[in-house]
């Protein structure tokens, strides 16, 4: 059976580019970065060469980037290490946002939650109503990861700083899906994730702007510029420099590609598929995310029933002490439980073709069919 990946946005494949980059680093560049030998010094120049390329696809200074290992981390960062008395964000972050609020609130931080439109987007003027005299952060996600919905980063950004407020968002779903540049954007901090952009897991950065008050919260020698102690992941790293490299390369022509076939898609289940629907906002999305409802069916047993087919896709449930709960974005823009549930996320990538596209449409609708007549039936 041919099997086809619609599940970039919970991690993508490695690009072969990539891969030969990690591989020849693996093999020949085992020196720690710290030292001061040859092989040591070796690793170094690897290590701020990626650095470099990871910094041009942003637009910011290599100075500003440090590697962490991965988003969750990245957030965890900016947020601890911001060690803010308020922060305001909203309520479709994800978990690594959310949670990480939370514990601080534990720990004494206010933290302010704020709701979001229909369509998945946060009103600025929410932002600039919640702002407090001790507001120490504001943060808000770049593209959210199940609805590909894009926040208007910049005038969130600007409203903030006009408070003397420093500005996160999480860009893990954003990097080269669409044009970042934290100048424009305006962001004091910014979170990435190497496994959502064709390179290995377990590597990530957060850019942090020249001036900013920013906290480490592991400890141990100075590698980073004292913010994030541990040996660098230095072959990892020279991963995520090449996929960087890569999508400046290829952004232009991929999006306006993925982009028309996640169109394609959409339009496709719409006309096809009766009792079906866009969840979220239709436009300001990034180009390869699609979340889609199937009214009547369960999105566990969606997800099954094209994983037999040879389909990969997700659904925005997670499992939580054993019981499936309905997404918290999903019922955050207002879709009933029973709606959530039924509802599955696909994201294109690379790899994706027109061939592919029309293949999982008559999958998805002989499992839809199929799951409605069991259902009328039980």
């Amino acid at each position: 059976m041919q099997r086809f990946y619609f599940d970039h946005n919970a991690t993508t494949p490695v690009a072969p580019e990539v891969l030969e980059s990690l591989v020849t680093c693996l093999g020949q560049v085992y020196g720690n970065a710290s030292s001061i030998h040859h092989f040591g010094q070796a690793a170094k120049q690897k290590l701020e060469a990626a650095r470099r390329q990871l910094a041009s696809l942003i637009h910011a200074s290599p100075s500003e980037l440090v590697f962490t290992s991965g988003g969750t981390e990245s957030d965890n960062l900016a947020l601890v290490g911001s060690r803010p008395a308020h922060i305001i964000t909203s309520s479709i972050e994800h978990p690594a946002v959310l949670a990480t609020c939370a514990q601080l609130e534990r720990q004494g931080t206010a933290v302010t939650v704020l709701p979001v439109s229909a369509g998945g987007l946060v009103n600025p003027d929410d932002v600039q109503r919640a702002l407090r005299r001790d507001t120490g952060l504001v943060s808000i996600m770049h593209a959210n990861n199940e609805l590909g919905v894009v926040q208007p980063i910049a005038e969130i950004a600007r409203i903030a700083h006009q408070a003397g407020v420093p500005m996160h968002s999480d860009g893990v779903q954003a990097l080269g899906k669409i044009p970042v540049d934290v100048d424009a954007l305006g962001v004091d901090l910014y979170s990435m994730s190497a496994h959502k952009l064709y390179a290995p897991k377990g590597v990530g950065a957060l850019y942090v702007r020249k001036g900013s008050s920013l906290f480490p919260i592991a400890y141990g020698g100075h590698h980073e510029r004292d913010r994030r102690a541990g040996t660098e992941n230095v072959p990892g790293i020279v991963a995520f420099g090449a996929a960087a490299e890569l999508a400046a390369r290829a952004f232009a022509e991929e999006a306006g590609r993925i982009g028309a076939l996640r169109d394609r898609l959409e339009n496709g289940v719409l006309d096809r598929i009766s009792g079906t629907g866009v969840n979220g906002a239709r436009w300001h999305r990034t180009p390869n995310t699609s979340n889609l409802y199937f009214d009547g069916i369960d999105g566990e047993a969606l997800v099954i029933a094209l994983d037999l087919r040879g389909f990969a896709v997700s659904t925005g449930s997670a499992c939580s002490s054993g019981a499936i709960a309905p997404s918290h974005v999903l019922t955050a823009i207002g879709l009933s439980a029973d709606r959530a549930r039924s509802s599955l996320r696909f994201s294109l990538g690379r790899s994706s073709t027109a061939a592919q596209v029309d293949a999982l449409l008559s999958a998805l609708e002989a499992a839809v069919v199929h799951l409605r007549r069991i259902s009328v039936h039980a």
